[in-house]
């Protein structure tokens, strides 16, 4: 795995008809700080604009949390509820976008950015890595929202998610930008629900090869596995490997992936 990245045009940022390590070598170029570089020791909390410039000073690339707000704008937070890193409660998608961007994150002076704040603080400084958060309900709304925002975006970016539907709306609204597909061997209890809901791993499997993704973002700690894996060594989609906390986490990834989503250690 590479750890340093050529400079990149806004046509290297755009992704090819379909996905491929030559074509999308800017995505793998470098290490992903995964929500940013963030150490909550130093007072850098993830998933802020602390986190962003933190990555950019380091040489990092990014990876970031969306979610919809009430108002239909996509904002910059992993948790779908306020409460973990921030004052506050309620879900996000019944707050104003506004109204969100007041929301301190504790013991900082870090607000909550929309990806407009994002893209304008990064500005084509790093790879930007943006998981599209999802409630399995097959609402478009972020989908539409990012696509609108990085229309007029020239720095490097992809976009991904867990959910098939998320990423074939980006397909959809948003062609020629980056998309890829997370996953992992044993799903977490909410998106095994929504697996179960859409007749199990079958229909999933169905609807994640018809989103059409480019790249793949793994588990590590479930590396090595067949699908990814075939993905990547026969129709050539790059592979993430999340979340690398540790060297053996590293060696592992550098044994079956092409990079790393990274975080609680400088790799």
């Amino acid at each position: 795995m590479a750890g340093t990245s050529p400079a990149m045009t806004a046509e290297q940022g755009q992704a090819p008809a379909r996905g491929s390590k030559s074509a999308l070598a800017w995505l793998t170029a470098r290490p992903i700080a995964h929500r940013g570089l963030h150490d909550p020791a130093q007072g850098i909390i993830e998933n802020t604009p602390s986190a962003a410039a933190a990555a950019i000073a380091c040489r990092y690339d990014i990876e970031a949390d969306l979610q919809i707000s009430a108002d239909g704008e996509a904002m910059v937070h992993h948790d779908d509820i306020l409460g973990r890193l921030t004052d506050g409660s309620g879900a996000l998608r019944d707050i104003t976008a506004a109204a969100l961007g007041r929301v301190p994150f504790r013991a900082t002076a870090d607000r909550m950015m929309t990806l407009s704040d994002l893209v304008d603080l990064v500005a084509g400084r790093a790879v930007l890595v943006l998981e599209l958060k999802s409630r399995w309900d097959d609402d478009r709304r972020l989908a539409r929202r990012v696509a609108a925002v990085l229309a007029s975006y020239a720095g490097p970016v992809a976009a991904m998610s867990f959910d098939p539907c998320q990423v074939a709306a980006c397909r959809a609204q948003a062609p020629h930008l980056a998309r890829g597909i997370v996953a992992e061997r044993r799903p977490g209890h909410r998106r095994a629900e929504a697996a179960a809901d859409r007749r199990g791993k079958l229909a999933y499997l169905v609807r994640a090869f018809r989103s059409r993704p480019q790249f793949i973002a793994y588990h590590v700690g479930d590396l090595p596995a067949a699908a990814p894996l075939a993905a990547r060594h026969l129709f050539g989609l790059p592979l993430l490997a999340w979340t690398v906390r540790s060297d053996k986490d590293r060696r592992r990834a550098a044994r079956w992936a092409d990079q790393i989503i990274f975080e609680g250690f400088r790799p």
